[in-house]
């Protein structure tokens, strides 16, 4: 069993995963979209969507990572494939599953959803390109607003020779509305016998993974929303999977072992692109933090009025002290 840590954008930058992977249990990241139009991307713009190009294509602490791409166009998507494989990623995963607005009325993310033609034309068109033993797969929603699209759009993933598909269970309609609709995958699964399928959405803890599991029966899961509210819930579910509990309890979530990585991840998103980012991004990860940890609320509502970069550092400082 593996578990991903989903690409969630304006999110799981590269400081996310570093972060995230130190602690443990990820067994494989996939980054931000990249997103493409006409064009070949210049190699700058891989590195900086994925830093970790330039260290095997893995965190430093060892945690393999694939590069998305997202667009519309077979032939760019195709080339900018070629190239981020070239520059050593490990595998390409093609965004099928974005609902921002943006992205659908410019042709990318979900609203390739709607024809089971176009996405079997991007897949193949990017398998032909890239070399077989490197991995092409493809992440997506339900459907656009009918769930029970699923099962023609996996087929056509599946024709297309995707390596996997991830799907997150819910249409781009409902947006990240719970519940997620888990029950769909065995209907996938039974129609597409040889694909393998990951699940993703509306895993918050250890007792959501296991209804997961139960429901799905899959062999591989995807996490987003739910390790941003408690950075150790990779962690915990490997340590549910392992036969020594008894011996090595789950590590629960609290503010002491929590704290201890914002002042870090600060400074990181700070050298990563400026000071007005690293405010940003760790706002709004301890806001995330927030919804499940009182003392991680009390923090965040003193910190999100500060918009001066050295007085945001020096108060988060003392509160994480």
């Amino acid at each position: 069993m593996k578990l991903y840590l989903a690409p969630m954008e304006g999110v799981v930058d590269w400081v996310m995963r570093d972060t995230l992977t130190k602690i443990g249990g990820i067994d494989q990241c996939v980054t931000e979209f990249l997103r493409v139009t006409d064009r070949l991307h210049p190699d700058s713009i891989f590195y900086k969507n994925c830093p970790e190009l330039k260290t095997g294509s893995r965190t430093r602490w060892g945690t393999p990572i694939f590069v998305q791409l997202l667009g519309g166009q077979a032939e760019p998507l195709a080339l900018n494939a070629e190239r981020a494989v070239q520059l050593g990623a490990l595998g390409i995963d093609l965004n099928f599953g974005c609902p921002a607005k943006t992205v659908n009325r410019h042709d990318g993310g979900a609203s390739l959803l709607k024809s089971c033609d176009r996405l079997y034309t991007i897949i193949s068109t990017v398998r032909k390109i890239v070399p077989e033993n490197i991995p092409v797969t493809a992440k997506i929603r339900l459907g656009f607003d009918d769930p029970s699209k699923c099962i023609e759009i996996a087929q056509a993933v599946a024709e297309a020779r995707a390596t996997w598909l991830t799907v997150h269970c819910r249409t781009k309609t409902d947006g990240y509305k719970p519940p997620a609709y888990w029950e769909w995958i065995p209907q996938i699964r039974e129609k597409n016998p040889g694909l393998k399928i990951i699940a993703n959405g509306e895993i918050w803890n250890v007792d959501d993974f296991k209804r997961c599991v139960e429901v799905t029966q899959c062999q591989d899961y995807m996490i987003g929303r739910g390790v941003l509210s408690n950075p150790f819930l990779f962690k915990q579910i490997q340590q549910s999977l392992a036969c020594d509990l008894k011996t090595n309890p789950v590590e629960e979530m609290n503010w002491n072992n929590t704290k201890v990585m914002l002042p870090h991840f600060f400074e990181a998103s700070q050298i990563h692109i400026n000071e007005l980012f690293a405010v940003s991004r760790t706002k709004q990860w301890l806001r995330a933090i927030s919804l499940k940890n009182e003392e991680a609320k009390e923090a965040f509502d003193q910190l999100k009025i500060l918009e001066n970069p050295e007085e945001f550092k020096i108060l988060l400082e003392r509160l994480t002290r």
